[in-house]
């Protein structure tokens, strides 16, 4: 069954890191484009970062550009999205997606970032 397990939230101080993975599987990992999300309270879910299938190429929204790493292991079927200098904006709950996924898009549960002092 195809399935995106996200892990690595938590509560961290503004400044501070986390690195969130999602392990996928039931599918061909290596094949798809892979996109983290996140929703803040009371807000609409926005796109994050993608990555390319062999993950030579990415992309960011403005706001995490030059923070926010997004890399992939497609031995180990996994995404991960290293977020540094965190802000208390940056709290959300964090998804993945496979927004190409055969029989369509599939997404994880979400993890929750908080970012606060």
């Amino acid at each position: 069954q195809v399935q995106l397990v996200e892990s690595g939230g938590g509560l961290v101080q503004p400044g501070g890191s986390l690195r969130l993975s999602c392990a996928a599987s039931g599918f061909t990992f290596s094949i798809y484009w892979m996109n983290w999300y996140r929703q803040a309270p009371g807000k609409e879910r926005e796109f994050v970062a993608a990555i390319s299938s062999a993950g030579a190429s990415t992309t960011y929204v403005v706001s995490v550009k030059g923070r926010f790493t997004i890399s992939r292991d497609n031995v180990k079927n996994t995404v991960y999205l290293q977020m540094n200098k965190l802000k208390p904006e940056d709290t959300a709950v964090y998804y993945c997606l496979c927004p190409n996924c055969v029989g369509g898009p599939v997404w994880g549960q979400g993890t929750q970032v908080t970012v606060s002092s």
